[in-house]
Order: structure tokens, then sequence, then C-alpha cells
């Protein structure tokens, strides 16, 4: 199991875990279901584009959530998966195949083999983000087309119980079979049906019945004919396959909990008779202009558009988890702009002020930042107690340093990087790595600045600055950056 631990650490001293289930819409004390570990489930990004910024909210939120849990000593079992076909344009089974779409918008044959390549570049890159956004690795990875046929046994075992009827351009599971279906968000699906305006399927016996089995050309063959699994049943299926048919948590963005989510408690419950998932967690929108990102709406900025801009995975991460994951956050360049600069002074601090300073952890004071992470991952607090605890004297600069680590293996900001490492990624450079003729106007820059010749030391920035050097001053020493032309 990995370690998050700058310092050993005694949680059997914390206070209990607090955490908002969206299915009783209260915040509930985190009871795991066995002492073995924590099953967790995040449904993962549809492969047929980038993933934008406000997609990747919902995985920082899951890496937290999961750092949170090993930080207070459960081992977390956990998968996210991918869709790589199934998912309509509407998630109420209409529209276009978000991986047709895809293959279209590529200009890509329609085949299964084209599919499989356009996903393949869109896990591709979306690992890349996760990994700039220093988001821990699941631990495992579910691809739905690798899972088609223990999809298409549920499927059968809802329809062997009774819950699926054929129409023809599918298989729909029936809600009316599952009472309990829409408490997830506390969906009114008698109001659903008073208000449907316009019934894209006649066939449908209620608006809320959803696809298990979607036919067409393009897919997998089955006794229901050629075509391909649902959206929901691809979740089910992997999360069975993967974690077992019961789960501790359930996480995704708030826009899967209405259908989606729904979907899938109505599937796994009806096949198993067991409740699915006992904690339900989602995370909020980011809004650009009050807008929510998405694609559709020509805002989808996506996490490349970021770092071509010099911004890190580590300044968006800062930036996100400056606001609870439960409220809306709204994007600007200047909110990042404050985020960035925040968070390089601490990895200067980090990095060279504190760089040599060792200290105990004081347990006392963990306990405070702890109860903070715990209170449902009050990342807004953590942070603001972080930077409190920087400035107390009454704590050594080495127990300082210590809890701060404590605080970025919860908060994931690489504050706990090597010093030579974490400056090369703020772009200073070594001394001894730098061209003899530029260390020699560094060091001659120094003595001017001892003997307080200060024209002469502004003439050798100048001059560095010609060579592509900017000189910082700081109580460490001078810092060089390289300016970017």
């Amino acid at each position: 199991m990995f370690k998050l631990f700058a310092s050993e650490s005694n949680n059997e001293t914390f206070p209990p875990v607090f955490l908002f289930n969206s299915e009783s819409r209260e915040e509930e004390e985190f009871q795991p279901l066995s002492k073995k570990g924590v099953r967790m489930y995040s449904c993962g990004p549809t492969v047929y584009d980038y993933a934008h910024i406000g997609n990747l909210r919902a995985y920082v939120f899951a890496d937290t959530l999961k750092r949170a849990l090993v930080y207070n000593g459960y081992q977390v079992n956990h998968t996210i998966n991918y869709t790589d076909f199934g998912h309509l344009t509407s998630d109420a089974d209409t529209g276009e195949d978000k991986m047709m779409k895809g293959l279209k918008r590529e200009g890509l044959d329609i085949s299964l083999e084209s599919m499989r390549a356009l996903s393949d570049r869109f896990i591709a890159a979306f690992e890349t983000d996760i990994e700039a956004l220093n988001i821990l690795p699941p631990s495992q990875f579910a691809r739905a087309s690798e899972y088609v046929k223990e999809q298409i046994t549920l499927i059968k075992t809802l329809d062997e119980k009774g819950y699926l009827y054929q129409t023809s351009d599918g298989v729909y599971f029936d809600t009316s079979k599952f009472p309990t279906y829409g408490r997830l968000g506390n969906i009114d699906i008698d109001a659903l049906k008073d208000g449907a305006r316009i019934e894209t399927n006649n066939e449908k016996k209620h608006p809320a019945d959803f696809a298990v089995w979607k036919n067409g050309a393009l897919g997998w063959d089955s006794e229901w004919g050629k075509g391909f699994p649902g959206w929901h049943i691809e979740c089910s299926a992997m999360a069975f396959s993967t974690l077992g048919k019961q789960i501790d948590i359930h996480t995704g963005g708030v826009d899967n909990m209405p259908t989606h989510h729904n979907g899938e408690i109505a599937q796994c419950e009806s096949a198993t008779g067991k409740q699915f998932s006992k904690y339900w967690m989602h995370s909020e929108h980011i809004q650009i202009a009050g807008d929510k990102i998405a694609k559709s709406e020509g805002n989808g900025i996506i996490l490349k558009d970021l770092l071509d801009k010099g911004y890190s995975g580590a300044d968006y991460r800062f930036w996100l988890l400056q606001s609870h994951y439960r409220t809306k956050a709204n994007f600007s360049y200047q909110a990042l702009d404050g985020a960035k600069q925040a968070l390089t002074r601490l990895k200067k601090l980090m990095f060279t002020q504190w760089s040599d300073e060792r200290g105990t952890l004081n347990t006392e004071k963990q306990l405070e930042l702890v109860s903070l992470v715990n209170q449902d991952l009050d990342t807004p607090k953590l942070i603001a107690w972080m930077h409190d605890m920087i400035k107390d004297e009454s704590l050594s600069v080495g127990e300082r340093k210590t809890l701060v680590l404590e605080c970025d293996a919860l908060l994931g900001l690489g504050l706990a990087d090597d010093p030579e490492e974490g400056l090369k990624a703020l772009g200073h450079i070594a001394f001894n790595t730098l061209p003899e003729d530029v260390q020699d106007m560094i060091e001659q820059r120094e003595v001017a600045r001892v003997a307080r010749n200060w024209t002469e030391a502004d003439h050798l920035r100048d001059a560095l600055k010609l060579q592509g050097y900017e000189v910082t001053d700081a109580p460490e020493g001078a810092q060089v950056t390289k300016i970017e032309k």
C-alpha cells in the first residue's frame, strides 16, 4: 500500500471520519462494510475526447477522499472505469453514442478497431492529466469494452428476475419493478412522467425506464441481437467484477446522480437483493462566468491549455482544493494566478529556507489538521489552518515543516518533493549547473550587493537578463530562473 505519512502517526487517536452521503443528504460517520478494507468505485471518463478541467474536479475530489481514508489507516481498493462505448449524448438513452461522435469527428471508419484506437488515445491523455494533478493511481482501471461478457451476464440475471422488457431498439429496465428508483437525489418519477413533453421512444413504459442493451450495427452479438450494453450496466458490471457485489463508496460528479447512478442502484440491487453502495459522494460543477464547463458550451478548457500557459497541474489542484468539493467554483485565470502565487511561495519556503530543517511531529497539532479533513474533506479550512500554522512561532521550524508535510499527504500539492527537483519544477536552476561566465557574473553581483554598490549590482542583473537569466534575492541566497523567450 502506498505511504502517505510524512511521519509515523497513531491513527487510533484520530477523530471519526464524517462524509456527506448524497443518498441520505446528511453527513454520516464512516463505517466500512469490512475491516479488510474500503471498496471504492469512481465513475471514469467517456474517452471520446479530452477531459476538460471541470471533469477533472471529480478525480481530484476522489483522490482527496482516498488520501484521507489512507491517512486514517484504511486500505483502499479503488476502481476507475473507462467508458469506451455506449454513453449516448443524452443520458436518457437518446442521441448518438459519444464514441461514434468521436470517430466521425476524427474521420475514422466506424468499427470496433477504430473505436479502440480512438479510446487508446484519450485514455493516454487522461492518465497524463491525472499524473500532472498528482492523483494517486487507482488499484485498477476498468475498460468497459473488456467487460462485455460480464455485462451480458448481468443483463441475463435481470431478465430472469423479471425486471426487463424488450422493444424494437433494445432491452429496457422497468423502473416500476424497483419501488425505490430515484431515491438518490430524491427524484420524483411520477412528476417526471406527468411533465414529459415529448417521449422519444413510445415503446418505453415510463420515461424513467432505461436501456440495458441497445441494438446497433456496431457492437457485439447477444441473444437480443447485435448491439451494445447500456451505459449504466457497464459500471454495475465493472464494479461487481473488480470490487464485489457490495461496495463502501461510489463517487462521481453531480451530473451522474439523477440518471446514471440511480440506474446503477436499480440494476445492482435488483440483481443481488442487497444494498449496492453504502455511501454515495458527488462533487459539484466548475463554472466559467456562471456557466457550467462543457464542450457543448464552447468553454471546455483542458488541462493542457493551462500547462501551455505556464501553470502546473499542482496550481490547478491547489485552486480546486481552496473550495469545498460540494460547492460550485467559478474558474478564472485571475483566481488561478492567485493559487499559483500562493503555492509557489509555499514551495520556495519548503525547498529553500526549510529544506534542511528537521523536526518531530506535534501530535496535538496533527489532531487539529485531521479533524478538519475528517469533517467531510474540508480542504479550504485545512489550507487556512496550514497557512496559520506556518506563522506560529510557538512551534519550532522543524515542527512546522513536519506539519506541512502531513498536510501535503492529504492535499497532494508536491510540498514533499525533493528540494532540488521541486526547485527545478519551479524553473529554478542549481548554481553549479550554470555556465561558468554566468556563475562569475552572479558572484560579482553578490560582492557588489555586500558592498552596497547597488549601481553595479543592478548593472550585473541587467547583464544576466541579456544572457537569459532572472536573479531573485532571498535569505538563503540568489535564486536563478531561466527566462522563457
